[in-house]
């Protein structure tokens, strides 16, 4: 008999309840389609997917993580390496979210073949249940390669941070009728090839909007449009990690003021000699 572990997020073990936790499945999510919005978040350790599972139904492991982890100025130097090792964190961390991890730049264009064996590679040695790839109507055939065997694949469509280099830029797409056209098409033809959904980066509202109404799997929004079957945002971004805040950002905190203020709290207690106190010692 199969036992179903929940986490005690006080000491952050995993202990058999008597109630089963289910984990959110992704014909789940793929229900959803004009349906209660759905909620993801990107994360990237264990104790931040701790924090976010109970509140999402989906943990996107983005390679976002390239800037927001590591620093780096874009996703385009994010490895495959760091995807699986970050994406293994967030499954032992989640309980109930679909975890879905980026596949890399570099690691699924070349062909299907590629791609799959990319795929089953991080769904192995993490536990994620889907997988997430950039492109439209050129990566529609890797996306029904996928499919057919066995991976359950999110699609992105609009704009897409790999592809900065050819985009020149991170500014809104689909503001000329051709551009909108071709990011349209791309989405259909993504959908069509079995994606399960699709986030839309990116884009003019409009445009966000007519891509939820044209494909039959659920569309995640991420500066695309209200009408998205559900939104993502990265986590840092949300929780103001970070000075620069991006026009389709909301903040629902300002963690880095806070963290600044707890550190110059610590930095002169300790310069000060404060602390540590007779409570954080030994006798």
């Amino acid at each position: 008999m199969s036992t179903t572990f929940t986490l005690d997020t006080s000491t952050s073990r995993a202990h058999p309840l008597p109630e089963p936790v289910r984990r959110l499945t992704v014909p789940a999510i793929q229900k959803r389609k004009g349906g209660e919005p759905i909620v993801m978040l990107t994360a990237y350790t264990a104790r931040m997917a701790q924090l976010l599972d109970k509140h999402c139904d989906l943990l996107l492991v983005g390679d976002s993580l390239g800037q927001v982890i590591y620093g780096l100025d874009t996703t385009v130097k994010v490895t495959l390496e760091m995807m699986i090792a970050h994406g293994a964190a967030v499954v032992r961390g989640s309980y109930r979210s679909v975890v879905v991890i980026d596949l890399p730049f570099g690691s699924y264009e070349a062909s299907p073949e590629q791609a799959f064996a990319t795929a089953a590679r991080v769904m192995k040695e993490t536990g994620a249940a889907a997988v997430k790839l950039e492109g439209g109507e050129a990566m529609a055939p890797t996306v029904g390669f996928l499919a057919a065997r066995g991976i359950p694949v999110m699609a992105h469509v609009g704009l897409t941070p790999q592809a900065v280099n050819s985009l020149g830029g991170y500014g809104a797409r689909g503001r000329s009728e051709a551009e909108a056209a071709k990011i349209l098409a791309d989405a259909r033809a993504v959908a069509a090839a079995g994606a399960f959904a699709l986030v839309v980066e990116g884009v003019v509202e409009s445009l966000g909007r007519a891509i939820t109404e044209a494909v039959s799997c659920p569309t995640i929004g991420i500066g695309a449009s209200v009408a998205c079957d559900g939104q993502v945002l990265v986590v840092d971004d949300m929780l103001g990690m970070f000075e620069r805040v991006p026009r389709f950002v909301a903040r629902f905190d300002n963690l880095a003021e806070r963290i600044d203020a707890a550190a110059a709290r610590y930095a002169d207690e300790v310069r000060t000699r404060r602390f540590p106190t007779e409570k954080q010692l030994y006798s």
